[in-house]
């Protein structure tokens, strides 16, 4: 089998909480440490080889395209696909297989595009390989796995079942969004019609006795879902940027794009990203925290794990801990 070179990408959901930063932005394309998170994922999609990707819209899909365009500025080609009514997993990968123009012996990545990993693509490609699988998951262990499905595995990475979210759960293996289909697998998928390869195609493939293995990684692995959890990976692709090549120059273990101002007695922690045109004016703290565009931080302010929307004033004295801001 050939390198996996072609990817879709799932970019179409509302991001329902996530509200209201997601109300004039669809999710993907919210800026975490300088870039949208659809740019991070692009950008670590190329680092492992693939040359084309599509990106699958829905939610106020008119903004991707201006973003990205063809793809050139990114080193890959990027392709669009529409739905009026989003089709679920299946029916999106469905709907955007038709521009990859697949061989029958192909497989390709799909990516959900709200998670971001620093996961091993080329190892869980060569086990898809190895294997003959007709989907490879990339599966992450967790603590506690009852507020995720858990996927149970033999010692070879066999998948022996999906199981919903339960008090005892069996395993602490869990699905961690980014899956490799062969040709033949995305063949099962019906075509325009709702479905979730989670729910319906992963289970309907095991039970006809079709091989499906899951890669564990323990790398870096988000689910940004919440407002709290794409601040976390803010700070955490700040605070090591090997994280995501996508990730601008950071400089004392803040990042500040284009023209910031600062009151030199004010303090930016490590893991804060200021957009451009922000000011923080004396005594004022930022930890951790996304300030957005043109924002301004007066005197005597403390703002931590917490999210300034662009154009806000955060009056002197207030203290922000945890909070979304400005809407």
């Amino acid at each position: 089998m050939s390198a996996i070179n072609k990817a879709i990408l799932l970019v179409g959901g509302k991001g329902t909480r996530l509200m209201p930063l997601t109300t004039h932005t669809p999710k993907p394309m919210l800026k975490i440490a300088g870039a949208p998170v659809t740019e991070h994922q692009i950008v670590k999609a190329r680092e492992a080889g693939v040359s084309e990707i599509v990106l699958a819209t829905s939610y106020l899909a008119e903004v991707f395209e201006p973003y990205f365009g063809d793809g050139s500025r990114f080193g890959i080609k990027i392709k669009y696909a529409y739905e009026t009514e989003p089709l679920g997993t299946g029916g999106a990968t469905a709907n955007a297989a038709q521009h990859l123009n697949l061989r029958n012996d192909e497989s390709f990545f799909i990516f959900n595009g709200d998670v971001l990993s620093s996961h091993n693509l080329l190892a869980q490609s060569d086990l898809h390989s190895n294997t003959e699988a007709e989907v490879t998951l990339h599966l992450v262990e967790v603590e506690d796995a009852r507020a995720y499905g858990c996927v149970p595995i033999d010692e070879s990475g066999k998948v022996l079942d999906f199981l919903e979210k339960m008090d005892n759960p069996i395993a602490r293996t869990i699905n961690a969004g980014c899956y490799i289909f062969s040709a033949s697998a995305l063949s099962k998928v019906p075509f325009g019609v709702v479905t979730s390869v989670e729910r319906e195609t992963f289970p309907t493939l095991l039970k006809s006795q079709q091989k499906i293995y899951g890669y564990v990684d323990a790398g870096y692995w988000i689910d940004m879902g919440t407002p709290q959890s794409m601040i976390r990976a803010s700070s955490d692709l700040v605070s090591n940027p090997n994280l995501s090549k996508a990730t601008p120059t950071v400089a004392d273990g803040a990042l500040r794009m284009g023209e910031v101002r600062i009151h030199e007695s004010a303090q930016v922690g490590a893991g804060s990203y200021l957009e451009s045109g922000v000011v923080i004016d004396a005594n004022s703290t930022v930890n951790s925290s996304i300030i957005g565009e043109k924002s301004h931080v007066e005197s005597d302010v403390f703002i931590e794990n917490s999210y300034v929307a662009p154009g806000s004033r955060v009056v002197s004295g207030s203290k922000l801990t945890g909070e979304i801001f400005g809407f």
